[in-house]
């Protein structure tokens, strides 16, 4: 018998119970099963509910009873979105300013096509930018590498972000246990010189949950404890167009694993191409969209190049939504 996975239905209105302690409702759910159509039901296990339901622990002191933003600070010459169009310190506190909640500053490009960069030439990058910014928001290490990490923790990081999800060096692990900072574990399928190649998925929804609950209890074995764990099902890594919608489309599954979820999906290319915006500066309503629609779901960190503007439609989303949210005033 294959795997039953449950998924919560989005009911602002009605739903009976409160998602991941957070403002979204459900009362129903949405049965899927690997070969199968979707069938919607009222009830699930008694575990899967309490894994929906559980509130999730404060990520670096931010309760997680409402959307939080992370601001994207790229020390880097080459991302896909900004590589190269601003000095990076100046950047952060541009985004600081703009009421980001978390700085993700990373010295690597992980964009389609990208090819590794030297631990040392990493370290220069994002070293004075944490040093700076350290006691002006908290600040999230992007990094797949344990001496990056170890090196921005050193200088002040609380959190680390890991594209690989401690698949592309395994010392990682050992580095964010030992510092008992919170951890982001995304998924992706291979590395970014080639994983837009060709990637395919027998069911990409579910194939990305099952990565995800293998790398949450990967990282628990080494010592991480679950309340520490955020996850990321990796928009655009490894994915098509195609398998990036249906992630969207039933994001609210990843609830599931009991831990808090990220989306990275802003300005990225599917955007673009939904919404006819060539230059990935200017996709920015699309990435908005996207957004509020992830919200609607649940997910609780925001990733994201537009501090500003995305912190204005969550402010409307809320207002128009009622004072908590659920359409209460």
């Amino acid at each position: 018998m294959s795997r039953v996975y449950y998924r919560p239905i989005p009911e602002p209105e009605t739903g009976s119970l409160i998602i991941a302690g957070g403002w979204t409702r459900a009362s129903r759910f949405e049965r899927l099963e690997r070969g199968c159509s979707p069938v919607i039901v009222d009830d699930a296990p008694d575990a899967v509910i309490e894994a929906l339901t559980a509130p999730r622990a404060p990520l670096v002191g931010l309760s997680l009873d409402r959307p939080r933003l992370m601001g994207i600070v790229n020390a880097t010459p080459d991302s896909f979105s900004d590589g190269g169009a601003y000095e990076p310190l100046e950047q952060a506190r541009r985004l600081t300013a703009d009421g980001t909640e978390i700085l993700d500053i990373g010295g690597e490009s992980t964009r389609p096509g990208a090819t590794e960069l030297p631990v040392e030439e990493e370290i220069a990058r994002v070293r004075p930018v944490i040093a700076s910014m350290r006691y002006a928001a908290p600040v999230s290490i992007d990094t797949r590498k344990a001496a990056v990490a170890r090196a921005a923790l050193d200088e002040g990081a609380v959190m680390v972000n890991d594209v690989s999800g401690f698949d592309f060096d395994p010392a990682l692990a050992g580095i964010v246990a030992d510092a008992g900072v919170p951890v982001c574990l995304m998924h992706a399928q291979g590395l970014p010189d080639h994983m837009q190649d060709d990637p395919r998925y027998d069911d990409v929804l579910l194939d990305v949950y099952d990565a995800l609950e293998q790398r949450v209890e990967r990282a628990e074995a080494a010592g991480i404890s679950r309340d520490r764990i955020v996850i990321d099902p990796g928009i655009g890594f490894g994915k098509t167009m195609a398998h990036n919608l249906a992630i969207l489309r039933r994001i609210s599954l990843y609830h599931g694993l009991g831990c808090a979820v990220l989306l990275g999906a802003s300005r990225k290319r599917f955007i673009g191409t939904i919404g006819g915006a060539e230059n990935a500066a200017e996709r920015m309503p699309g990435t908005l969209a996207v957004t509020l629609a992830a919200v609607a779901q649940g997910v609780q960190v925001h990733r994201v190049h537009d501090v500003a503007e995305v912190r204005q439609a969550l402010a409307l989303w809320r207002a128009a939504a009622g004072e908590d949210g659920y359409g209460q005033a």
